[in-house]
């Protein structure tokens, strides 16, 4: 199978179902941005497996790369695709915020901003953090135009909380120091 199709030459793909649509297309965008978040999830995945005891870290990162996988199909969907991509279960959202609380319960309360960075995984969580801020707000664009399974919408601005408290989790695990934001 070859990698190249030519098809995409002329500036249009192809949604799930078979629509032609621009590549500036607010779907294409939304899932584009989503499979970045996805490498870069992938990237902070591979940092903190070279690490012991980060275990649960990895095995949630690897969880939530099939997540992302799935949102972007969703977001993929055009005309006759409805069918084609099951619907997202709503208990990822549960399980998120979960996690969400248990490294929360672990962590010293703050009242301001913290500064990213202090550790290679941390700032890849922030960088994660922030690519998953800006799928969300594509996914609302498209939302606004195409309709977006309010499940997707709700995952995604979880997944961005999750990322900011993971940097804050990764960044006591190793020591470092956390920066707040004194205007």
């Amino acid at each position: 199978m070859k990698i190249y199709t030519k098809q995409g030459d002329t500036g249009l793909t192809s949604l799930v179902g078979g629509e032609r649509v621009f590549k500036t297309d607010e779907r294409v965008e939304a899932y584009g941005t989503v499979d970045e978040l996805g490498a870069f999830a992938a990237q902070l995945t591979d940092r903190l497996r070279a690490d012991a005891g980060t275990e649960a870290f990895v095995d949630d990162l690897v969880r939530i790369g099939s997540l992302l996988m799935h949102i972007e199909a969703l977001l993929a969907v055009g005309e006759g695709g409805a069918d084609k991509v099951a619907p997202l279960d709503a208990a990822w959202i549960e399980r998120l915020e979960a996690r969400i609380d248990a490294m929360q319960a672990s962590l010293e309360p703050i009242t301001r901003f913290t500064i990213p960075g202090g550790h290679p995984a941390v700032s890849v969580c922030h960088v994660c953090r922030t690519v998953c801020r800006r799928a969300e707000r594509a996914a609302l664009r498209a939302d606004q135009t195409h309709g977006v399974a309010p499940e997707v919408l709700a995952c995604l601005n979880r997944l961005s909380d999750y990322f900011y408290v993971l940097g804050r989790t990764l960044t006591a695990f190793y020591g470092a120091e956390e920066t707040q934001w004194i205007p």
